[in-house]
């Protein structure tokens, strides 16, 4: 589908989540975060997170979900897709981030929040029964993330002055 004349433009702020249809485009700005995108290319519909950490500790039954945590950002996806009546099959699923902000704590055993994101992502997105496609991770410094639903396209922009953009 072609870009719509009108469409909504969302920028996620850490620990924000946004599902919508084919008239809305998503972007957010990565560092050691890490994002999922989900499009469905039936439905055109999808949405993006934007998520901090890997889990929410001492989480209890009645409490609202919390986009800042891996864990909890899958059941709002989840939320999304049963809404919808589709299912994981349904979606491509792309994975952005987890780079490291502070090359002078590279290796440090306390400092590898950037990996545990990526990990708890890529365990997560497999036990929910989702397919990842593409991703760009890890390495160091941001990235801009841009997801356009009405296509399903992500486009990745490291945050360089000498860096181009990179459609995945």
């Amino acid at each position: 589908m072609t870009k719509p004349h009108h469409f909504i433009d969302i920028f996620l702020q850490p620990g924000e989540f946004y599902f919508g249809d084919r008239e809305t485009r998503i972007r957010t700005l990565l560092g050691s975060c890490v994002a999922i995108t989900m499009w469905n290319p039936r439905l055109l519909i999808g949405g993006m997170c934007h998520y901090m950490l890997p889990e929410r500790r001492g989480s209890q039954p009645g409490i609202e979900l919390d986009g800042r945590y891996a864990d909890n950002v899958m059941l709002m996806f989840m939320r999304e897709l049963e809404k919808t009546g589709s299912r994981p099959a349904d979606y491509n699923v792309k994975m952005f981030g987890g780079g490291s902000q502070f090359e002078s704590l590279a290796g440090r055993a306390d400092s590898n929040v950037p990996e545990k994101n990526v990990q708890a992502g890529r365990q997560l997105l497999h036990d929910y029964g989702f397919h990842l496609t593409t991703k760009h991770m890890g390495g160091q410094g941001y990235r801009n993330v841009i997801f356009d639903i009405w296509n399903g396209h992500v486009w990745v922009r490291p945050v360089d002055n000498s860096a181009t953009g990179v459609k995945v």
